[in-house]
């Protein structure tokens, strides 16, 4: 077995332990997290009926609190709305990559847009060959 043989190999093999190990890391934490919301559940209940915002225990003081999220059901509404008022910091700072991508695919030759940088690095992907795959190396 020459040395690439070896290295695809030990990486497939490695792979596939990280796997199940995550597997099964993911199925005793997803019961360990069904069983903290029951009770998270049951102390809610105790400040509700109770009217309480919270409470101390000898373990541990519980806070009872609102949790506000927002979404978007219209984005062509509201990216009129940001724009209209000039409120750019409504939304998350981040480069969508794909149409970052797309964008600068059709502007090549003109450089970069000011702010922005790139960073382009090689990767290595790897795939398990198939049965009826030859040796390429």
């Amino acid at each position: 077995m020459n040395d690439t043989e070896e290295l695809v190999s030990d990486y497939l093999e490695i792979r596939k332990l990280r796997e199940g190990l995550k597997a099964r890391y993911e199925a005793e934490d997803e019961e360990l997290k069904d069983a903290m919301a029951e009770i998270e559940a049951a102390m809610l209940s105790i400040c509700n009926e109770s009217n309480m915002n919270g409470f101390r225990t000898t373990h541990g003081t519980v806070t009872r609190q609102v949790k506000e999220r927002y979404f978007c059901t219209d984005w062509d509404n509201f990216k009129k709305f940001v724009e209209l008022e000039g409120s750019i910091d409504l939304l998350e700072r981040r480069i969508h990559q794909r149409n970052f991508k797309e964008f600068m695919t059709e502007r090549a030759g003109e450089g970069l847009p000011p702010g922005v940088n790139a960073l382009r690095e090689f990767d290595i992907v790897v795939r398990k060959a198939s049965s009826t795959s030859e040796s390429l190396v």
